[in-house]
């Protein structure tokens, strides 16, 4: 179900460590950490597509065993050549469906990651599959955008997310089927380069009937990792459901 690999492969893990990008910026991923640190307590954490290690690094680094699922062999051959990434667990499989030894406090997806997986099926089943590796009490995070459906006048379908002279980004919605693409063109020496990654974006009340559905229950939302108030006017939100502890 999850097509990760295809589009995570070695030509994107070779440049998706970029450490002038925003997502790589202490003030990006030291609140997320914190936030999740929290959250695992004493137990361990499963990081579904954890790709190069961007949290899982630090996160392990302050103390909490991690393990990880992902897809693209690519992005984890990049983890494990980093300081710390050998000592850090992954199962290569989808993590809609991927099974792992033991029981997690905490499972985490972040940064949009839920919409690679490109049908509702799967979305659903990722719960599911989140539930089973949830220890009584045990929670589950994601981090992911609001759809930007508001910016959409009539007849148009694509909302630009970056306009540079080396770099544009646009995404283009289908309403009728909740998929969406993200497109890229990178420039370099006056020449283009194109890639284009689908995606299904989702709605905040359409997780929380995800999670009810795999037994799980509201915990808490919040616009960012530093517990900002959630908006109608919000482009994100972070949240987070519990299983009983019963």
């Amino acid at each position: 179900m999850d097509h990760t690999d295809d589009y995570f492969g070695e030509h994107i893990a070779a440049t998706y460590d970029d450490p002038a990008s925003e997502m790589f910026q202490s003030d990006a991923i030291d609140p997320a950490v914190a936030f999740l640190a929290e959250l695992a307590g004493a137990g361990r954490a499963l990081e579904l597509g954890i790709g190069t290690g961007r949290i899982a690094l630090p996160l392990a680094a302050r103390g909490v065993p991690v393990h990880g699922i992902d897809l693209s062999r690519a992005m984890v051959e990049r983890l494990r050549a980093k300081p710390g990434g050998e000592t850090i667990g992954v199962s290569i499989g989808d993590f809609a469906t991927t099974e792992v030894d033991g029981t997690f406090s905490l499972a985490y997806l972040v940064f949009n990651t839920i919409m690679n997986l490109t049908t509702q099926e799967a979305q659903v089943a990722c719960f599911r599959n989140v539930a089973a590796h949830l220890a009584p009490g045990g929670v589950f995070v994601i981090e992911v955008m609001v759809p930007e459906l508001r910016k959409l006048p009539p007849g148009q379908n694509a909302v630009p997310f970056h306009v540079g002279a080396s770099r544009l980004g646009f995404d283009t919605y289908d309403v009728a089927t909740q998929s969406m693409s993200s497109h890229h063109v990178k420039i370099v020496d006056g020449h283009g380069e194109y890639t284009e990654i689908p995606f299904r974006y989702v709605w905040p009340a359409e997780l929380d009937l995800m999670a009810q559905l795999a037994g799980l229950r509201p915990r808490e939302r919040w616009e960012g990792w530093a517990r900002e108030p959630f908006t109608s006017e919000s482009g994100r939100h972070v949240s987070v459901w519990e299983k009983p502890a019963d």
